[in-house]
């Protein structure tokens, strides 16, 4: 294959590929629809065209036998008035009209020929029109619904892909969200635990210190007096004794 064909072979297979791609089979398919409806208009163009011309034929000899009949009805008059010369001259004209009559009726029997022709390719062109009419829209209602069913697919990829994403983002905040949650706990056993000092929290002063022992020594005479007032008379007694000689 030389340098010329190979370039060629290249640009027509490009050139193939945008037509298809560009072509819209709703559009081609009402495109040839179209044609085939002005092929339909033409057929009964012509079939109007011949019916017209042979009607037109029909009032010809329809007009050349009236006057058939009118030099007939002279020639007989001329005959009772005695003028054979009359008569004579007027039978010769109507023998005249019977060629253009006879001539007539031939041209309307090709005309009636031919309209019956067009009249059944009208007819079965028309069946013809109507059949791809109905496939046309069988075809495009396949066609829109496999289209459809292509962008939805589409549209279901899209969308798988981008939970996909989502899916990494929520992941990496939980894996975030846990990680400050474990630095804050660990921050607040710290602190509890005295190792860091709450530098947030109000700091106390001597005052509060001293009253908060008091109030704790309080708290704890208050609960050994209720657990005294529990026990049995002879044990308080013995409690008793015991705390006097303490107190010696």
């Amino acid at each position: 294959m030389s340098i010329f064909q190979r370039i060629a072979a290249i640009f027509g297979a490009k050139a193939n590929k945008a037509l298809d791609k560009a072509e819209d089979p709703n559009e081609t398919l009402d495109y040839s629809y179209q044609k085939q409806l002005e092929l339909l208009q033409k057929v009964r163009r012509g079939v109007a065209d011949v019916a017209t011309s042979r009607k037109r034929l029909e009032l010809q000899m329809t007009q050349l036998e009236q006057q058939q009949t009118k030099l007939s009805g002279q020639a007989q008059k001329a005959m009772e008035m005695d003028r054979e010369d009359l008569a004579r001259e007027a039978l010769t004209r109507k023998s005249g009209l019977d060629q253009q009559i006879t001539d007539l009726q031939g041209q309307h029997e090709g005309l009636q020929a031919e309209e019956q022709k067009l009249t059944m390719a009208s007819q079965r062109l028309q069946a013809k029109v109507d059949a791809f009419r109905t496939r046309k829209e069988t075809i495009k209602a396949t066609y829109n619904a496999a289209e459809a069913q292509s962008k939805i697919g589409e549209a279901f990829s899209g969308i798988s892909e981008e939970l996909g994403d989502v899916g990494l983002a929520v992941q990496r905040a939980e894996d975030k969200t846990a990680s400050l949650q474990a630095r804050a706990g660990a921050v607040d056993e710290l602190i509890a635990s005295g190792a860091l000092e709450d530098v947030t929290g109000s700091s106390k002063d001597d005052l509060s210190t001293q009253l908060d022992a008091l109030s704790s020594d309080n708290d704890v005479e208050m609960e050994l007096n209720r657990m005294r007032d529990s026990l049995p008379a002879s044990s308080n007694e013995q409690q008793q004794s015991l705390e006097g000689e303490d107190k010696q």
